[in-house]
C-alpha cells in the first residue's frame, strides 16, 4: 500500500518570497554592523533578524547572521551579492546569501537502524523540515518501502571493503551537484577523504555517544564499562578525521548503574534522534558558521 504524503513546510516558504539569509564571517574591528546595515537600508530591504558575534574585540574573528526581506528578491538578488562583494572585500569578509524560499535538498545516508531516519521524515512531513528530501541512499535494502511510501527515491548502493570506492563513485553520481546537505543519519560506513572534499561543512553526521570520549566502535559498550552517568549524542560535520569534525549540537541524559548496554542504547538512540534533526535544521535554516574546528550556532 502507498502512503501519499503531504509536506506541511512549502507555505512557509512560500509566506516568506522575498526573505533573504546572510552569513558573514571576518576578523572583527569597527563598522561592520553599520557598513551591513547600510547597504541593506540603501538598497531598500528591510531587517527582521539579526544576530551577532565576536570571539574577541580586538583582533578576533566576527560572525554576524541577518536576515531581511527586499521586494523583487528573486529577480535582484544576482546584482545584489555582486554590489555587496565590495562591502565585503573591505572587510574581508567570508559571506553568503541564500534565499530563503530556495529549498535545500537533502540526501540523507542509511544503513539498517532507521530510527534516526525516521525523525527526518517525521519532522520533513510536519513542515518542521522546511528542505526537500531528494533522496534516501543506503547500503542495505530494507527500508526501501517505508522510504517510497513517501514518494522519496530511495538508492541501494551496497558496499563491500573490496568495492568501496566503486560505491562512493556510484554515491556521488546519483548525489551530483544539486544535493545541499548529505545526512549521515547512522550510516555505518566511513567516509573517504575524496568524498568529503565534494561536500565540504556539508556532510552532517550523528555520533553515538558524548564526543570527544568514546571515539570510534561500541561507545555504548565503552560508555558501560566505565560506568558513567550520563550518555549523549553529537552532530558534527565530517571532516577527514574520523568523528572529530566541528560540532553543531550534542545533548545528555542521566543513567545509572542499573542500565545495561540495551537500556543505555535504547536511551541514546532518543537522544541521537533528536540531536541531529536540530542540526539538521539549523544547517537548512542558514544559522550555522563553521571556523577552523568550530561552529558559531545562531539558534536563538
Amino acid at each position: 500500500m502507498e502512503l501519499h504524503v503531504k509536506n506541511n513546510a512549502s507555505s512557509a516558504s512560500q509566506a516568506h518570497q522575498n526573505r533573504a539569509r546572510m552569513l558573514i564571517s571576518c576578523p572583527d574591528g569597527p563598522g561592520i554592523v553599520a557598513a551591513v546595515s547600510h547597504f541593506l537600508h540603501e538598497h531598500g530591504a528591510n531587517i527582521v533578524q539579526s544576530d551577532q558575534y565576536t570571539m574577541d574585540p580586538e583582533g578576533g574573528m566576527f560572525f554576524m547572521r541577518v536576515e531581511f526581506d527586499l521586494p523583487d528578491l528573486e529577480q535582484r538578488l544576482p546584482a545584489l551579492k555582486e554590489q555587496f562583494a565590495a562591502a565585503g572585500s573591505r572587510f574581508s569578509m567570508q559571506w553568503k546569501i541564500y534565499s530563503v524560499s530556495r529549498k535545500k535538498r537533502l540526501a540523507i545516508f542509511v544503513s539498517k537502524e532507521d530510527h534516526c531516519l525516521v525523525e527526518l521524515l517525521w519532522q520533513w512531513q510536519a513542515g518542521d523540515l522546511d528542505a526537500e528530501i531528494a533522496m534516501v541512499v543506503s547500503n542495505h535494502p530494507d527500508m526501501k518501502e517505508y522510504v517510497e511510501s513517501f514518494g522519496i527515491p530511495y538508492h541501494h548502493i551496497p558496499v563491500t571493503a573490496d568495492t568501496k570506492k566503486e560505491a562512493e563513485q556510484r554515491q556521488l553520481e546519483v548525489v551530483s551537484s544539486d544535493i545541499d546537505v548529505i545526512i549521515l543519519a547512522r550510516y555505518m560506513q566511513i567516509i573517504s577523504p575524496t568524498f568529503i572534499e565534494h561536500y565540504r561543512n556539508r556532510i552532517i553526521n550523528i555520533h553515538h555517544s558524548f564526543l570527544p570520549a568514546f571515539v570510534g566502535g561500541k561507545p555504548y559498550a565503552q560508555a558501560y564499562d566505565r560506568g558513567v552517568k550520563i550518555i549523549g549524542a553529537t552532530a558534527h560535520y565530517v571532516t577527514e578525521v574520523l568523528d572529530g569534525g566541528p560540532i553543531i549540537e550534542q545533548d545528555v541524559q542521566r543513567v545509572s548503574h542499573r542500565d545495561d548496554v540495551s537500556e543505555l542504547k535504547r536511551i541514546g538512540r532518543t537522544i541521537e534522534r533528536v540531536v541531529l534533526a536540530r542540526a539538521v535544521k539549523w544547517h537548512i535554516e542558514d544559522r550555522i558558521l563553521v571556523h577552523e574546528n568550530k561552529t558559531v550556532v545562531f539558534n536563538g
